[in-house]
């Protein structure tokens, strides 16, 4: 059981960096490509207040949310690997 608890902790602790790298990485990603979009058509009004009003439609996107699947799949292949090598 001690196995098990290490097991689930461990799995969390990089499960959590993996998701921090990857959040980070991704709004830098729309960040710049945000940035991008503002030097090459728009031109015209703040482009701090642009790049923020961006950033905030990012934060309700499904891209967003997806990257929450960094903690759902592991935990179900996980579950997956144990049931089929202690039941087939």
């Amino acid at each position: 059981m001690l196995a098990l608890a290490r097991l689930v902790v461990i799995c969390f602790v990089v499960m959590t960096v993996v998701y921090v790298a990857l959040s980070l990485w991704s709004r830098s990603v729309r960040k710049r490509k945000l940035a991008r979009e503002w030097d090459e058509e728009i031109r015209e009004g703040d482009r701090d207040a642009f790049i923020d009003d961006g950033l905030e439609a990012y934060s309700h996107s499904l891209r967003r949310r997806l990257i929450l699947l960094v903690y759902i799949i592991p935990v179900i292949v996980i579950g997956l690997i144990v049931y089929l090598v202690n039941f087939y």
